[in-house]
């Protein structure tokens, strides 16, 4: 469709182009007499900005990098609120899917802003589980239809992201919630993957018995004593890693391991002490298991395929080593210096110090600081006989296999900042910022792709090497919201207090934050005159000290001043 404009010299003429719907001919008619009215189209406009404003002014940082402030002051928030959660659409996806692990991890992100919509979600999620506990990999709206698949780690962001929202917000109601299951035949032994229409149970049960049921479902042993891979623990494409029923993966037993004490602390808040005794023995077993038979050296196995030879080994000529299963490590919260006793020859063995090594394994081995990529794992899958899956049908360096997957990268540079490396990952958070992929025009010449939303692979092997790939539609857009957000600059949400814990540049002087809630907002300046990376040594409320470290929400409709000295 084409419009043909004439401007006379300095002429400037103003042109709508509308599109939009209606449920018939007649009704999609009366909208367009309707806005062929200038003034309806500009208070259309005017509504649009000021819906985004209610959303993305909420939480506003100004800090020493621009470009930082740009990705989380607007776009990010944006991309993923238009493209994951609502449009579930984007150039290279358009199939309007919800997918089981990908919008509960996207909605943690919204938790300080639009935490109803995450709520939401959670239900929305916990009505497409089996009652057996295990979940539909993905499903069509509005039929419902979707598939059953063998992949373990969907069934347990249920959980995992329950128990987040609940510490944040502080909203034990959503336990209460009564949804039903689904019903259906389980997959058969030779059965991967069963696409159909599920019928629902029809009996409620509460969101609280639904992610026990995915932690009874979810928490496999295997021959090592670690959790089974199933048909992907995440990264679906090794999807034949443990196809025959006994490969075990690493990276799920540290979900594991932090997914079973968050859904303890949830049984301490409704007094089921016996249960969440049992899962934080349960996380311990795992942690002991991975320590026993993961360490590689240098750093942790990625797992096992199912005749017992490990995956992700310095021994391994493809996939060596694998950067998820080092930065659990850290954000389990098992590297919290605990000490675990190892086998006779081990003896005392301490998580904090494996997992630090493992890190610098990471910096040493995946971060290419020349070609700004930080890479999945290396090197990549190519010539070796055995089959990890589907993932090896990518070309080496190409999205999941061996290039910068950047939602594994947020995770690593989440786990720099828990082990205070701020100056790196500070840094690392540049790299993945696509405006600095794309502020000059040869810089453009090689991603070739938007520089303003985040992209979720960027290719690492010449001829491709610097090359965005899929943008718009990726989960990367809610954890670097985060990673920004809650790691670096260490704005936390617990119930009715905000905590602030930096992990920042020690370049930085000072940076800003503005945060509303429920209609009282709070100015936040944190000052760096040492120039430390982490650690608050003063807060002030109002102008008056506080004993605590951590800031009440006071939800009294006034602005107040919140100050923070790092030292």
């Amino acid at each position: 469709m084409q419009l043909h404009i004439e401007l006379l010299t300095g002429e400037a003429k103003e042109i709508y182009f509308l599109l939009g719907e209606g449920p018939d001919r007649q009704g999609a008619l009366q909208l367009a007499r309707y806005y062929r009215d200038p003034t309806q189209i500009e208070a259309a406009w005017r509504d649009v900005h000021e819906f985004w404003e209610d959303i993305l002014g909420n939480v506003v940082v100004k800090t020493p990098d621009a470009a930082m402030n740009l990705l989380i002051n607007h776009w990010l928030l944006y991309q993923l609120l238009s493209s994951r959660v609502w449009g579930r659409s984007g150039l290279y996806q358009s199939s309007g899917a919800f997918g089981y692990r990908d919008q509960l991890q996207d909605v943690m992100a919204l938790l300080h802003t639009t935490p109803e919509v995450a709520r939401e979600h959670i239900l929305k999620a916990a009505r497409h589980q089996f009652e057996e506990g295990d979940v539909l990999h993905w499903w069509h709206p509005p039929s419902g239809r979707g598939v059953r698949t063998r992949i373990s780690d969907d069934l347990l962001w249920l959980p995992h992201v329950t128990a987040h929202y609940v510490v944040t917000t502080g909203d034990q109601s959503i336990l209460d919630e009564q949804i039903p299951f689904l019903k259906g035949d389980l997959l058969e032994e030779e059965e991967q993957e069963r696409y159909g229409l599920y019928e629902s149970t029809g009996v409620a049960h509460t969101i609280y018995e639904h992610c026990h049921r995915a932690l009874k479902r979810g928490s496999t042993i295997g021959h090592h004593g670690l959790p089974l891979f199933g048909g992907g623990d995440w990264n679906d494409g090794m999807n034949r890693v443990g196809v025959e029923g006994y490969g075990e993966s690493v990276w799920l037993g540290w979900f594991l391991y932090a997914t079973l004490r968050g859904c303890a602390y949830l049984c301490d808040l409704l007094g089921d002490s016996e249960r969440g005794a049992s899962y934080r023995s349960q996380s311990e077993e795992y942690l002991l298991n991975i320590e026993n038979c993961a360490w590689d050296g240098e750093w942790y196995l990625r797992g096992f395929f199912d005749d017992g030879i490990p995956l992700g080994s310095r021994e391994d000529v493809e996939c060596q080593i694998n950067s998820i299963a080092q930065a659990w490590a850290i954000l389990s919260g098992a590297a919290k210096d605990i000490a675990v006793q190892g086998d006779s020859d081990e003896g005392e063995i301490r998580t904090r110090e494996r997992a630090e090594r493992a890190m610098e394994s990471i910096a040493e081995r995946l971060v290419d600081w020349d070609e700004e990529l930080m890479l999945l794992f290396d090197p990549p899958f190519d010539k070796i006989p055995r089959d990890p899956g589907y993932i090896k049908g990518y070309p080496p360096g190409i999205r999941e296999n061996g290039g910068q997957y950047t939602h594994a990268a947020a995770w690593v540079i989440w786990a720099f900042a828990e082990l205070g490396q701020g100056d790196r990952a500070e840094a690392l958070y540049r790299i993945l910022n696509p405006i600095y992929r794309g502020n000059t025009p040869e810089k453009i010449k090689r991603y070739r792709v938007e520089p303003y939303v985040v992209a979720a692979d960027v290719y690492s092997v010449p001829p491709h090497e610097g090359r965005g790939g899929w943008t718009w539609y990726t989960g990367s857009a809610g954890w670097m919201y985060r990673l920004g957000l809650e790691a670096i600059l260490g704005l936390r949400r617990l119930g009715d207090v905000l905590r602030i814990d930096p992990c920042i540049p020690s370049t930085w002087s000072s940076y800003e934050m503005k945060y509303k809630l429920r209609g009282t907002t709070y100015h936040i300046l944190v000052d760096n005159p040492y120039g430390v990376n982490c650690g608050v040594v003063e807060i002030t409320l109002d102008g008056k000290s506080l004993a605590e470290t951590d800031i009440p929400l006071l939800d009294d409709g006034k602005v107040h001043s919140v100050r923070l000295r790092m030292g």
